[in-house]
Order: C-alpha cells, then structure tokens, then sequence
C-alpha cells in the first residue's frame, strides 16, 4: 500500500487569469434533513473553501436561512421542487450525496432519483447515511467506475459485508473490486482502494474525533473532484490535505473543529499550489 505524502497536493496548480465560475466545475450536495441540516452546510463550506465553482445544495427548506446565513456562496435548492432539481443536476459535475440525508423512505426515496438521474460523465460521491441505504437496498450503481464511497469502517462493514476485525488490505482489496468504484475508507489512518491502486494517509490525529469531520471531508472531495481532472489523484490530495490542515490545528486545540479545517483551505491551497 502507497503511503500518501505532500507530492500527491501536486495537482493544485496555479488558476489561470482567464478564468471563470465554470472553469472550477459545478458540485451539487444532496442531504441535511430537518433533524440533520448541519452536516450538509458543514460539507457546503468545505466545497465552496475547496474552491468549487459553483455549489448547490439540495436539502430540506427549513435549512435554507441557516445555509444563506453562513454560506451566502452556496445557492440553494428544495429538494421536493422536482423541475428545479433536475435543472441543477443535469448541468452537475459531481454530486454528493449523504451529510444528514437520514434513512427514512424520503431518504431512500431521494438516493433512487440520484441514481436515475446521474449522467455517465458526472462523478458520485455517496456519504453517510446514503452509503447505509445503498448496502440494504437492491439498486445497483449506475457508473460504478465514476463513484466514491467514503465509509467510516462500519459503514464499510454493511456495505462489503467485512467486518471491521476483518477489515484487511487484502478484504477491502477484494470488495472493492467487486463494486468498482473508488472506496474511502475512513480511520485513524485513512485508506483508499480503486482500481489504479491502494494508498494510505499517515496523518490525522485524535482531535480529529468529533461530528462533522466526515462531512467536512465529503465537501472537500467534491470540491477537489469538481477542478481537477484524475478521479483518484483529485480524491488522495483531498483525503491528505483534510489531515494535513487537521495536524496543523491540533498543535494549539485540543479538538479540531470540522469548520476551521474548511476556513483554513484556501490558505493551505495556495500554499501548495505549483
């Protein structure tokens, strides 16, 4: 397994002058029910301060106040105003989905329409509670090798079926096959499995061990996916750099908060960029 180190930030170039929104790749985030609204707004920050183009976040209303109040970049959409939503997705370039969604049938019901309506260039992430209601349902992916799935290890257990003991490289090697798609697998060290390779991230740090941290992250993958042009060297760079901003920020807190990590990316982007 590849260790990741500060050469795989290499892909964060210098923008061009003659620039625009659409240049930086259009990302729409699916999720944040009444109950969960935070969990989507943490990984919209963390998309917009990624440096995606243009952010759309499609939740339940009662999130919109909160959402425009801390993060007027970010537009907003209904997801139960069907005709708005197929508009923003038919015109995405990665979609997210997953932070707060929940697990009821709204929940199942909004994965399924996602399903339907992804496109055979457009990148998925699925997060969260969407990679719950993925493993116990029948659906299938529809791109399998266009998908990330960014599982904490038990979430990886219902969706591969290998328990978190038995979570070797070589187990995770094998369902990852099978699936075909791009698997985070979330730890004290996080691994990624694909079909160009397996890599681990040597940072991280206890700090890091409080809600929101993989929203945040989500938001960030997406962000990097949306600009960048290698589905996996784009989601290494992001898994190291969400780390890398965390380890910076525990020399002087006890606890890392998800928030500051998505405040402090374009400081530490325009560090690294070649």
């Amino acid at each position: 397994m590849q260790r990741l180190s500060k050469q795989c930030l290499s892909i964060i170039q210098t923008r061009p002058q003659n620039s625009h929104k659409g240049t930086f790749g259009r990302t729409v985030l699916v999720g944040g029910n009444a109950q969960f609204g935070g969990a989507i707004m943490m990984s919209a920050e963390a998309c917009v301060n990624a440096g995606s183009g243009l952010t759309t976040v499609m939740t339940d209303s009662s999130n919109h106040p909160a959402l425009h109040a801390r993060m007027p970049e970010a537009m907003t959409v209904d997801w139960n105003d069907k005709e708005l939503c197929d508009s923003v997705l038919d015109s995405a370039d990665v979609i997210l989905i997953g932070p707060g969604l929940g697990e009821d049938k709204k929940s199942q019901d909004l994965l399924s329409y996602i399903f339907q309506k992804q496109k055979e260039d457009q990148l998925l992430v699925i997060d969260g509670s969407a990679i719950t209601l993925f493993a116990k349902g029948n659906e299938q992916l529809p791109y399998p090798t266009q998908t990330i799935f960014t599982p904490h290890q038990m979430e990886w257990q219902r969706l591969s079926g290998v328990k978190i003991a038995d979570q070797t490289e070589e187990n995770n090697q094998k369902e990852q096959k099978k699936l075909q798609a791009t698997i985070v697998l979330k730890s004290h060290h996080t691994e990624i499995y694909s079909n160009q390779g397996r890599f681990q991230n040597p940072l991280g740090n206890p700090g890091m061990a409080t809600g929101g941290t993989g929203d945040t992250l989500a938001g960030i993958i997406s962000g990097f996916l949306a600009q960048f042009p290698d589905t996996v060297d784009a989601t290494n760079a992001a898994v190291y750099l969400h780390s890398y901003i965390a380890d910076q920020l525990a020399h002087d807190n006890y606890v890392v908060l998800p928030t500051k990590i998505s405040q402090a990316l374009p400081y530490w982007m325009k560090k690294f960029e070649h």
